[in-house]
């Protein structure tokens, strides 16, 4: 009795393993590429009543499933959950303080947005996927497709989930992009807020809340080729 219970659960883990394996097979990877953009929008009491802090750089991947839109026109029934496993990360040191046309700002207000952000310590703002909800198929070829997303966004060492909308738009030589934006407060990841001169500027207060804009360009990963024999 022993040994068909033994050789029962041999065989029900060796069905899970073959099952997470075809799972895993199903799985398509597409990595970050150059194109990305990165920018926090806030307000101050200068700067024309508002400032920005821009990246041109998002690393990462996502993983995604047979389900997830990676052509034009796929169809996907709003409501669907899509398998998607994505982590996003930027470098806090690649925030530089931007005019609105994206010209550099200030070397004063960098060192300031490092200093309390605590780059030194804390080099990475990371984002983890957690869930992806379709909201509306696109209504032409070319338009997105709109989706909830809710994850876990990690400043300053500290982290909290968020929920936003991000449009996902498949586009040609299976590449993404993939655009969303969300407010949040500095001071829920223990950001203080800027109240201090700055050498050649005007004394600078900056407000709590902040909103995040991005653009994240991947494409798809080419399986390896496979080993001589």
């Amino acid at each position: 009795m022993k040994i068909r219970t033994i050789i029962a659960g041999n065989i029900a883990i060796l069905l899970l393993a073959t099952l997470s394996v075809r799972a895993a097979d199903q799985m398509t990877v597409y990595a970050a590429r150059p194109g990305s953009k990165m920018r926090i929008e806030g307000t101050a009491n200068v700067i024309h009543t508002t400032w920005q802090i821009e990246s041109p750089f998002i690393a990462g991947m996502i993983k995604v499933g047979p389900n997830f839109p990676t052509e034009p026109g796929q169809v996907v029934a709003p409501g669907a959950k899509l398998d998607a496993q994505a982590n996003a990360v930027i470098m806090a040191r690649s925030l530089k303080s931007v005019n609105e046309d994206g010209s550099h700002y200030s070397d004063g207000m960098d060192e300031i947005m490092c200093e309390h952000l605590n780059a030194a310590k804390f080099n990475q703002i990371t984002y983890k996927l957690t869930e992806l909800t379709l909201k509306e198929a696109p209504k032409t070829k070319d338009a997105p497709y709109v989706c909830d997303a809710k994850g876990d966004l990690t400043i300053a060492g500290v982290t909290n989930p968020i929920a936003m909308v991000v449009n996902i738009l498949p586009l040609p030589d299976n590449k993404l992009e993939i655009t969303g934006s969300t407010a949040l407060k500095m001071t829920d990841y223990k950001v203080p807020i800027v109240d201090k001169s700055i050498i050649g500027l005007a004394h600078i207060k900056t407000g709590d809340e902040v909103k995040l804009i991005f653009k994240w360009m991947l494409a798809q990963r080419k399986a390896p080729a496979a080993a001589a024999k």
